[in-house]
């Protein structure tokens, strides 16, 4: 992504190694209208433990930017691969890109308990999930962007981390994100944490770090 305003992103969530991936799904998705660039990425911690999922487990992420999310006609996908297509929502991303490469990603999938509520949990995310993390200038952490499902169904909307710290990888820089946050809000337990860690209205979807493998333009 780095340093661009990017109207949407179609994932594939694949069981596909990385090479068997890209050697049969990038470049006929790379080709449909609207797709402007395409990455793929290798899972940093599969099945990884210490966060809830609801979705099933895969091993490469393909990230494909759209330059119109809403003309963008999603493929039909094989067996193994899970399909997301989002569009931006209208809050910007919040961070600061440094002019470095984006070599990390953490993908974030969440959704409301209750569909009608879902403005509470875009609120929320908006104002102070996200809004905290860009607060207390992680290291690594560029960027992070939030999309919606243009189905408007689940996983409902996507918060997409952009991580700049070749050295560490990803999964290593998203965790020093909650140490940061305890440090400058308060310990988990307390009220401030919790409630920038949790809202009522939270299901978490699937979460993980994901490393860069390759990217490809039209």
């Amino acid at each position: 992504m780095e340093d661009r305003l990017t109207p949407g992103l179609y994932l594939e969530c694949s069981t596909l190694d990385a090479a068997e991936y890209a050697a049969t799904r990038i470049d006929p998705t790379l080709a449909l209208p609207h797709v402007t660039r395409a990455t793929w990425w290798s899972n940093a911690y599969p099945n990884r433990p210490d966060l809830p999922r609801r979705l099933p487990e895969f091993a490469t992420l393909g990230v494909y930017e759209l330059d119109d999310a809403n003309a963008f006609a999603p493929p039909a996908t094989p067996d193994g691969t899970l399909g997301l297509h989002f569009a931006r929502t209208p809050r910007p991303g919040q961070g600061q890109m440094y002019g470095r490469r984006t070599v990390g990603l953490s993908v974030v999938l969440i959704s409301p308990k209750d569909p009608a509520r879902a403005q509470e949990l875009r609120d929320w995310g908006d104002f102070v999930h996200i809004s905290y993390i860009a607060s207390v200038g992680i290291p690594g952490f560029t960027m992070i962007t939030p999309y919606e499902n243009t189905s408007g169904g689940e996983p409902r909307f996507l918060h997409f981390y952009e991580f700049d710290d070749a050295d560490a990888g990803s999964e290593a820089t998203f965790k020093r994100m909650t140490p940061l946050i305890a440090e400058r809000y308060g310990a988990p337990g307390t009220p401030t944490y919790d409630s920038w860690a949790l809202h009522p209205q939270l299901r978490i979807e699937y979460v993980n770090s994901f490393d860069l493998v390759g990217e490809r333009t039209p």
